[in-house]
């Protein structure tokens, strides 16, 4: 069984930061290019901007735990009437065995409710099918798309996605 772990710490958000770091490395080459991602992961996961979120934003993080190793991490953000889902990534070794799935059930929604907040929105890159595919598996509804300018001549051209507690 594994377990979620709210980030906290300098040490924790540091390590969440190395996390994010092999994660996206490992994973979006499939739809973005190198420098995208190393421009994307200064611009929203270097450890300055980790805890400027978590302090201005009211972005929480939370590290998904199983016996001492953190293998993913998740962030959300309480918004006027939802819950944004801004993060939600698993190392290769454990993706496919059900992880997403729990920790969704089992943890975002709850923060979600707990914050009495009717539904739960996220944006994913149109091209990342795999993310999609498990999205809509978990229920999460398309209700449109929106291209965003991030800078560094770079633009995220995503799906959102809500689900209705």
């Amino acid at each position: 069984m594994f377990d979620w772990v709210k980030v906290e710490t300098d040490e924790q958000i540091k390590e969440l930061c190395v996390l994010a770091r092999d994660i996206w490395n490992e994973y979006s080459v499939c739809f973005i290019t190198q420098n995208q991602i190393d421009y994307m992961l200064e611009k929203f996961q270097s450890e300055e901007v980790v805890k400027s979120q978590i302090a201005f934003q009211k972005y929480q993080y939370y590290f998904l735990e199983e016996d001492g190793e953190n293998f993913g991490y998740f962030a959300v953000q309480k918004q006027k009437d939802n819950l944004f889902l801004s993060k939600f990534y698993i190392d290769k070794d454990h993706r496919g065995k059900g992880y997403a799935r729990k920790a969704f059930n089992n943890a975002i929604t709850k923060i979600a409710a707990e914050l009495e907040l009717p539904k739960i929105t996220l944006t994913v890159n149109k091209y990342n099918i795999p993310s999609v595919c498990i999205y809509e598996k978990l229920g999460f509804v398309r209700t449109g798309s929106v291209e965003t300018d991030i800078g560094g001549g770079y633009i995220m051209d995503d799906y959102i996605y809500e689900f209705i507690l």
